[in-house]
């Protein structure tokens, strides 16, 4: 089936473009107030007063701006902006006497009949807006102890995979399933009324950087850093009201590109000095420029290794040129043999990056980020947390996510990620997690051109989870999706809750229970990553992945007889993982080849565990369905519709799963399901 994307093509429905989590709806308790805005106008204060002032224009609240108001119900207040109205000055008091809020926290109380948000910088008071708006009558009602809340990283990035022009292969955006790219079309800029919108809603989940081009830079892509600098230029203009720094994906071999310079050999002079004249005229268009995002030596980038030089020669050059700016290096881990012989133990893919890089922490520039995959692999619906993040040390580490549903179903089927990140961010590495261990945390768009902006309507929460979860990595994230369900469908009747959270809680492990088994992964098409083919990259080019075989499947990763991958994780993982017996379930095959008789935890074998899984998993996308087409009077028709085509598809992707993984185990065990079903043969 067919879902079209997109709204190039119909110019009435770019006009009703979903609001996602930003409805007129969600700002009624604040525009029925009598609001007093206290700060010196600026862009992103500007930004403020539109809200508030579009709110109250529909709500009937009023905007004033007279520190002098008596009366105000909702207090937005910059702390260095004259004297305080007496409300504001006790909850500055109080703040005063803790840890400073900086640029971008806010504090928020109700002392007495008057609810107060006070900030240190613009942005803070336009991020205590947005919380006002997810608290509603909440934050209005009662008194409200002082709570000061400060994003827990300082760079909370999305990286969009978009091409300036139609790649032949890869489309518009490269792993993009909703649309094309919002910044350009045809080779030329569009119309950036959609990025403001977009910038809105980044700003509303807690985003605050942005990459706008594909890490695979092409020739076009290439020259957003020349000649087609001023359509960046553009673009940052409108995303900086919403306190959203704007970042570039740059080619290694860009001297030689752009350049035309004979080498990009980060230690030649001539190189080095090219990137200080790039990077400076860079910043004299975007002042507040963020960086670059650099993929190197992968998948057919150039990158240090053509010269003999090390990932750290080739980051540091780059930053040395950003530096006097303070600009960052944002340098992707993902570099791995792709050609690999999957017979040859030492080039298990998920070895890659540990052995490239943990051998160089501490050589890292101050102002280089490494970006680092958080699983080893690519991506998968589960796989073990990247042992890179733990291993370095001296290093300042980006976690990377992916919000684009590459192999967790590309936006056709529901998949709520919010608790597989949390998963992932309070993993232990020692006595740290991820999220502690972790400088920033970074993850690929799934946006698009289509007007519900995902595609997918309710992938818009992963987008939502994201933004949150990477500002306060403590979040619960069902309580996370319930304020983005809050948002999204305000009023949300009762009914249409417990419908979105019966659908979307578990969807993760629903899609999970009836693709790849166990945490083995990729038995995707190869092509296409969407669809059962699980031979597909099992003798291909790409290498191995399960090892199936008539005895067993999952893959050897073990010091003893395998790949040698536990060695690289710190003690007790290294020791955990090396044997079934202490291995976690959830991620068997992705470190032991056991036979179909193997016995998990839950007493079923391997094999009955793989068919029960598959089965179960269809039932359950069934039920979504079902619950969807109960709710259909409290949803609009557009949003509904497109919801339910997409159900079609996951009920009859998800049965085709069913049918190829049961076959094909069937066909190597011999052992017959014990539940009697039919498995097909």
């Amino acid at each position: 089936m067919k879902i079209r994307y997109g709204g190039d093509d119909n110019p009435e429905q770019l006009m009703t473009l979903d609001p996602a989590w930003l409805p007129a709806e969600a700002f009624r308790a604040i525009g029925a107030r009598r609001v007093l805005v206290c700060a010196e106008d600026g862009p992103v204060v500007d930004t403020v007063l539109a809200e508030v002032a579009r709110a109250c224009a529909r709500y009937g609240g009023q905007v004033h701006r007279d520190p002098s108001f008596d009366g105000a119900q909702l207090m937005l207040v910059l702390t260095g902006s004259g004297s305080l109205p007496s409300a504001a000055g006790d909850v500055a008091a109080e703040v005063s006497s803790g840890e400073p809020l900086g640029e971008e926290g806010y504090a928020l109380a109700r002392p007495g009949g008057t609810t107060v948000v006070l900030a240190d910088g613009p942005v803070g008071l336009l991020y205590g807006l947005f919380h006002v708006a997810r608290l509603g009558t909440a934050a209005f009602d009662g008194w409200h102890p002082l709570e000061a809340r400060r994003p827990a990283k300082p760079r909370r990035m999305l990286d969009h995979w978009d091409n300036v022009d139609v790649h032949p292969v890869m489309g518009q955006v490269e792993r993009g399933y909703a649309g094309g790219s919002i910044f350009w079309r045809a080779g030329q800029p569009r119309d950036l009324a959609r990025v403001r919108e977009y910038g809105r809603l980044l700003a509303a989940a807690g985003v605050n950087a942005i990459s706008v081009n594909n890490v695979n830079v092409h020739a076009t892509e290439a020259r957003l850093l020349t000649d087609r600098l001023h359509q960046v230029a553009a673009i940052a203009a409108v995303l900086r009201p919403y306190g959203i720094r704007v970042h570039l994906s740059v080619s290694f071999a860009s001297p030689m590109v752009l350049g035309g310079l004979p080498t990009a050999d980060p230690l030649d002079a001539s190189v080095r000095q090219w990137w200080a004249d790039a990077v400076s005229a860079v910043y004299a268009a975007i002042p507040d420029f963020g960086g670059f995002v650099v993929k190197a030596d992968s998948e057919g980038q150039p990158g240090p290794f053509g010269y003999g030089r090390t990932h750290a020669d080739g980051a540091n050059a780059l930053a040395a040129a950003l530096a006097p700016f303070g600009g960052v290096v944002h340098w992707r881990a993902f570099v791995y043999n792709h050609h690999q012989d999957w017979r040859d133990r030492s080039t298990d893919r998920a070895r890659a990056a540990h052995d490239h890089f943990a051998p160089l922490d501490g050589q890292f520039a101050d102002n280089v980020i490494l970006q680092v995959k958080y699983g080893p692999v690519d991506f998968q619906a589960r796989e073990a947390v990247s042992p890179v993040i733990g291993a370095m040390a001296s290093t300042a580490v980006a976690v990377e996510l992916q919000v684009t549903q590459e192999y967790t179903g590309q936006q056709r089927h529901v998949c709520y990620l919010g608790p597989l990140w949390s998963w992932v961010l309070g993993f232990p590495f020692s006595r740290r997690t991820v999220a502690e261990v972790a400088a920033e945390l970074v993850a690929v768009s799934n946006v698009g051109d289509d007007p519900f902006w995902t595609g997918h309507p309710l992938a818009q929460a992963n987008l939502y989870a994201f933004g949150r979860l990477a500002w306060d990595p403590s979040l619960d994230p069902v309580a996370v999706l319930d304020e983005w369900i809050s948002l999204t469908f305000a009023p949300c009747p009762s009914p249409l809750r417990a419908a979105l959270h019966e659908i979307m809680d578990s969807s993760w492990s629903v899609y999970e229970s009836y693709t790849a088994p166990l945490g083995v992964g990729f038995m995707v098409d190869p092509g296409s990553h969407y669809g059962p083919s699980v031979d597909g990259y099992e003798y291909s080019r790409w290498g191995t992945y399960h090892f199936a075989d008539r005895d067993g499947v999952g893959v050897d990763r073990t010091r003893a007889s395998g790949t040698g991958f536990t060695g690289q994780f710190p003690p007790p993982w290294r020791d955990v993982y090396e044997s079934p017996d202490s291995c976690p379930d959830e991620l068997l095959l992705f470190f032991h080849h056991v036979p179909y008789t193997h016995v998990l935890r839950s007493g079923l074998s391997v094999i009955q565990h793989i068919y029960d899984t598959h089965f179960d998993g269809v039932a359950r996308v069934v039920q979504m369905r079902r619950r969807w087409a109960e709710v259909a009077d409290f949803v609009g028709q557009a949003r509904h519709a497109r919801v339910a085509e997409l159900l079609d598809e996951q009920v009859r992707s998800a049965t085709e799963w069913r049918d190829h993984i049961n076959t094909y185990f069937y066909r190597k065990s011999g052992i017959p399901d014990a539940r009697g079903r039919r498995i097909y043969a």
